[in-house]
């Protein structure tokens, strides 16, 4: 994700962040931490604390709001004192990953295969910890958490970047993308779109629908004319867009004064215009969707890799995933975790057809992700330069 918060209340502070350390059963690098792309094959004793880089809202300790804790009881239950840090952006998150300051990160998929190619995370044993068990199957071994069918983590939640469109503006009731792309023109000034490069997979998905021609199989997958026409999609598009948005406080702001009119939302986000009772809702359109699901990942350096599997099986279990997905607004992994929640019906939790519409954020590289060997796609650095040149 791609964005500067998600949830209903991620704009809160953030948390402090400290220290690292190691794990039984590993080999051992000059720094003391795990080798680089080497599996754990057993625990051992944990280490008194763990150090956590993620998103805003994931590691909550109830100093945000007292009601709102799940660290107190991890460091309760096994002794590993948590310091985190928060981030805003992943490409933040990636460059904070490289200061080898942290245990665990929870990395969204537009970071996720940048982290593994620079040995900066270290790829998973998933036998060590019970709770992946019951995650969905839909979200493992995934091309954005896994490689050649090795796992780099555990899957966190889940959403999909939904169309939002004001109710008593755009009629009738859209069912397609087109209303923000070739659409637009009727409601130029007010379409809205989410501010990053990732975003340039929204049009590829688009064009796979009305450019079939093209042969996009896979958003994340483009050769250099997928990659064009999606671009010049984008740039079409930027003469009918007022605001590019990352907060999704100021989406909400925009749709209540009706400065926007149409685009890319998160569920959490018509949640809470509902509550409002504003006239909007937010479909996920016939063409599908871009969407996300994190992943929590363990530095390839860690100096506390047993306390980080320790984590990592503490916030993949059923309450505490439902506790922490439900503050930030997204579904959570598991059906258990919807035991803890009431409102999984709403984000489609364990919904598996809904869930294969969601093409899931995932980091474009040279090698096409699609499985293509003829061609090479364009990475994720080029993204980064077309997205400003899209947005001027």
């Amino acid at each position: 994700m791609m964005r500067t918060s998600r949830g209903s209340r991620i704009a809160a502070a953030a948390l402090t962040v400290g220290s690292l350390a190691v794990l039984a059963g590993c080999g051992t690098s000059s720094g003391g931490g795990a080798a680089p792309s080497e599996q754990a094959d057993e625990l051992g004793d944990y280490e008194g604390q763990v150090s956590i880089l993620a998103w805003p809202g994931y590691v909550e300790d109830g100093s945000n709001d007292p009601d709102v804790d799940w660290v107190s009881g991890f460091e309760d239950k096994t002794g590993c004192q948590v310091t985190s840090k928060s981030y805003g952006t992943s490409d933040e998150a990636v460059n904070l990953m490289k200061t080898g300051d942290y245990d665990v990160v929870a990395a969204s998929g537009d970071a996720t295969l940048r982290l593994i190619a620079a040995d900066d995370v270290a790829p998973v044993n998933t036998g060590l910890i019970p709770s992946y068990e019951g995650v969905y199957d839909f979200l493992k071994e995934k091309e954005w958490n896994s490689v050649d069918g090795q796992s780099y983590g555990v899957p966190h939640g889940y959403g999909a970047n939904l169309l939002l469109y004001n109710t008593d503006v755009v009629t009738p009731a859209p069912t397609s993308w087109d209303v923000v792309f070739d659409g637009a023109s009727a409601y130029s000034g007010k379409i809205t779109a989410y501010d990053s490069p990732i975003y340039i997979a929204d049009a590829a998905v688009y064009l796979m629908a009305h450019q079939p021609d093209l042969g996009i199989e896979n958003p994340y997958a483009l050769d250099e004319d997928q990659f064009q026409a999606a671009v010049d999609l984008l740039k079409e598009q930027r003469q009918h867009v007022g605001e590019y948005w990352s907060d999704y406080l100021k989406e909400i702001q925009a749709f209540e004064t009706g400065d926007s009119v149409a685009g890319t939302t998160w569920q959490v986000i018509q949640n809470s215009l509902a509550a409002e009772g504003a006239s909007t809702d937010a479909v996920l359109p016939e063409e599908g969707a871009t969407g996300w699901s994190d992943t929590w990942m363990i530095a390839s350096a860690a100096k506390n890799p047993n306390c980080a599997y320790a984590w990592l099986d503490w916030i993949a279990s059923p309450e505490v995933n439902a506790q922490a997905t439900a503050y930030f607004g997204e579904a959570p992994s598991s059906d258990a975790a919807c035991d803890y929640r009431d409102d999984c019906e709403a984000y489609h939790a364990g919904d598996a057809d809904y869930a294969s519409q969601i093409w899931y954020w995932t980091t474009p590289i040279a090698e096409c992700v699609d499985g293509r060997t003829d061609v090479e796609c364009v990475d994720y650095a080029r993204w980064t330069e077309a997205w400003s040149e899209i947005k001027g």
